[in-house]
């Protein structure tokens, strides 16, 4: 079970000067990975899940750990070992440090001038953990949009469209995680999104073709799965990446058919045609499943996806592994599935479309932000003091 553990900022501060941002999950529909190939994806935001910066003003520039994902103290060894198992060594912290400095450098050599004040910022997260739900790059995101507003810096100075390729920067230059541009396009523009990386554009102007599509058109209902045991998924993507490098004939032909499956996918949306929606997503799985091999995709990853066509429902997955996302109908249909994945030890919601303005400058309301903490001192490296479990 997730939990949120909500810092709250020292009581003097006042309300109206604290920023609270917020980046909702992503799923990818249709197309992925081909994002980092010079291909073509729709990708959505979804409500269930999402990360939160805070940041206020403050002397100097201080960057606080989360109490349960960057855990500095522990009640013994065994508890340290049970920490490091499950959410291995790599926490937020790093991503808000990276966000930062790469934040600044970006600013310092556009000639965006910044002040000199301080600010403290944190983050929370109910994101899974590497189940390829972009629970990295919501981080980063909320990060960016909280400094950004700080510094009262607009699309005049960082472009709507550009500012994906700054947040990817965070992640694939400073921290070298393997990374396409997708899952930062989507939680900068929020909603449902058709995304075109043709090289053309991508060497061209630095960034692709974004089209805002309406959640609405979807013809169905979205259910996602995941498991709670979850693999790094850059390790996922490094052997093809390599490949297509390499302009491995087998992969470039692969990237190219997903882009088209992107295109007709955006043809079924438009048309509201659930069954070939269904297919298009089948066949993005069968085509990722023949290119990464089974030895990449693993068993836990194969196992979910035949639940769901055992039960006859078109399924892939929404990034690179540790959960599902599909396509259903009915009342009927959603209970079967949920006990199918739940019997098998696999967590289960029905994934909930976020609006565009969802996954851009809202703030999170006060359920969301989870009960307020008490202020947590300058250096603290103490436990969670409250948590909420997520819905």
């Amino acid at each position: 079970m997730r939990h949120l553990a909500y810092v709250a900022p020292p009581l003097e501060i006042g309300l109206s000067m604290i920023i609270h941002t917020l980046a909702n999950a992503r799923v990818g529909l249709i197309g992925n990975p081909s994002d980092g190939y010079f291909g073509k994806t729709i990708s959505l935001t979804i409500k269930n899940f999402w990360a939160q910066v805070t940041l206020w003003e403050s002397p100097t520039v201080q960057i606080l750990p989360h109490p349960v994902y960057d855990p500095l103290e522990f009640d013994s060894l065994e508890s340290l070992e049970s920490v490091a198992v499950r959410d291995g060594y790599y926490g937020g912290q790093r991503l808000l440090f990276a966000a930062c400095k790469r934040f600044a450098e970006y600013c310092r050599t556009h000639g965006i001038t910044l002040d000199r004040r301080g600010f403290t910022i944190s983050y929370d997260t109910n994101i899974p953990r590497q189940v390829g739900l972009a629970g990295s790059s919501a981080i980063v995101t909320a990060a960016v949009k909280a400094l950004m507003r700080f510094y009262d810096i607009g699309e005049r100075e960082i472009p709507k469209a550009v500012l994906p390729n700054l947040i990817l920067s965070v992640e694939s230059e400073e921290l070298g995680i393997a990374a396409g541009l997708q899952d930062r396009v989507i939680q900068v523009y929020g909603g449902m999104v058709y995304m075109d990386f043709a090289r053309d554009l991508m060497e061209g102007r630095g960034y692709g073709e974004y089209v805002p599509l309406d959640p609405e058109l979807l013809p169905g209902r979205l259910f996602l799965a995941y498991t709670e045991k979850p693999s790094d998924s850059g390790v996922i993507h490094s052997d093809v990446r390599f490949r297509f490098r390499q302009g491995d004939p087998e992969v470039v032909s692969a990237m190219r058919e997903f882009a088209r499956l992107a295109d007709e996918a955006r043809e079924a949306l438009e048309m509201r045609d659930a069954r070939r929606l269904g297919e298009l997503m089948n066949a993005n799985f069968d085509l990722r499943r023949q290119t990464f091999g089974d030895a990449a995709l693993g068993a836990q990853n194969l196992e979910m996806i035949g639940i769901a066509r055992a039960l006859g429902v078109p399924s892939k997955f929404p990034g690179s592994g540790g959960a599902v996302i599909g396509l259903f109908s009915t009342d009927e249909e959603g209970r079967a599935l949920h006990q199918a994945y739940t019997e098998r030890g696999y967590r289960f919601v029905e994934a909930k479309p976020a609006p565009a303005d969802e996954g851009s400058h809202r703030e999170p309301n006060p359920e969301e932000r989870g009960v307020p903490a008490r202020a947590l001192p300058v250096g603290h490296r103490g436990r969670i003091q409250i948590t909420r479990e997520e819905r």
